[in-house]
């Protein structure tokens, strides 16, 4: 198979980009509140998932993904809560994919759009097009076409992972991606978050950062820039515009006042640590885990302040005392 290698030139303003986002990683490496505050982290994740999904007209707010992914009952159309249902599954995915592996994007692919897309999980079977209106602005590569392309961004990513810095790796593979446009439906939910895959196996602190917020707002900027570089040929400008996005993710990130760790955070991170999502212990299983012996303990200083904040799930909520209720990472 022929080899392929990107078109793109490595500016200035690149370089400048890459060393300012890399010095403001590493202070938010040594920044306690995105590593230790779980609240926090959460939220980080909420956003994410509703400003990927808004760009694609997913009309849910904020505040209702939230509840969505609380298992609260939501207003609003049936492929839009399941839409959030199944980011929210693939975001949680993300510290066990391989961003390498195209299996693993089409896996991936099919947990982001289950339900919701047909062809859920393959590659697109006919040929696509990007349209404003009825007027068609840009077309996909045939389809044909698509298995080769693909195969040829990924040989290229794994071959120089370890010679192109992960900033700039990260968005080429985005803007390549967003020009192939393997699947059917999803593209752009899929690739933002393999752009977040790829820059966690960087740096693990990007699993937290919301940086579709910041494509969210600058939506219009975003699709300005694929579109310039469809036109010019290359990925430059809109490598320019993500590191961008990444730099101002992380100005926020690091603007947050720093809040001390106090004991009730420690207890919820140990109660977190020993819990999985979708895999219910009862209160005597997680007491064995976190050598606890009073209920009483485990319930007011562990159970309740994580319940509070949404960060664990009954499997019987109505009946809270029950002596069969089990609990879960949400």
């Amino acid at each position: 198979m022929q080899k392929y290698t990107p078109p793109f030139e490595i500016t200035q303003l690149i370089l400048k980009r890459v060393a300012d986002i890399s010095e403001k990683v590493t202070k938010l490496d040594n920044f306690s509140n995105l590593n230790k505050m779980p609240y926090l982290r959460k939220q980080n994740k909420i956003n994410s998932i509703h400003s990927s999904l808004a760009i694609e007209n997913n009309k849910l707010t904020e505040d209702q993904v939230r509840d969505v992914i609380d298992g609260k009952m939501v207003l609003g159309s049936k492929k839009d809560i399941q839409e959030v249902k199944n980011a929210y599954n693939a975001y949680e995915m993300l510290s066990n994919i391989n961003p390498y592996s195209i299996k693993d994007l089409k896996r991936m692919h099919g947990v982001m759009t289950y339900l919701t897309v047909e062809e859920s999980g393959e590659f697109r079977k006919g040929n696509e097009g990007v349209f404003d209106g009825k007027k068609c602005i840009f077309m996909c590569p045939p389809v044909e076409n698509v298995n080769n392309l693909m195969n040829q961004l990924f040989d290229w990513i794994k071959e120089n992972k370890n010679k192109i810095h992960p900033l700039i790796l990260s968005c080429v593979f985005h803007y390549e991606f967003v020009f192939i446009h393997p699947f059917s439906d999803g593209n752009g939910r899929i690739v933002r978050l393999w752009q977040n895959i790829l820059l966690y196996n960087w740096k693990k602190i990007f699993e937290y950062l919301p940086i579709e917020s910041y494509i969210h707002k600058y939506q219009n900027g975003y699709y300005k820039a694929i579109a310039n570089c469809n036109n010019k040929g290359d990925s430059t400008e809109f490598i320019e515009f993500m590191l961008k996005m990444i730099d101002e993710t992380l100005d926020e990130a690091l603007s947050i006042p720093s809040i001390p760790i106090n004991q009730e955070t420690i207890n919820i991170n140990k109660l977190l640590d020993c819990l999985e999502r979708n895999v219910p212990l009862s209160a005597n299983e997680i007491m064995v885990k976190l050598n606890i012996k009073s209920k009483n303990t485990l319930r007011n200083k562990y159970l309740h302040p994580a319940i509070k904040q949404g960060l664990i799930k009954l499997t019987i909520p109505d009946k809270p005392n029950s002596s069969k209720q089990m609990y879960y990472k949400n």
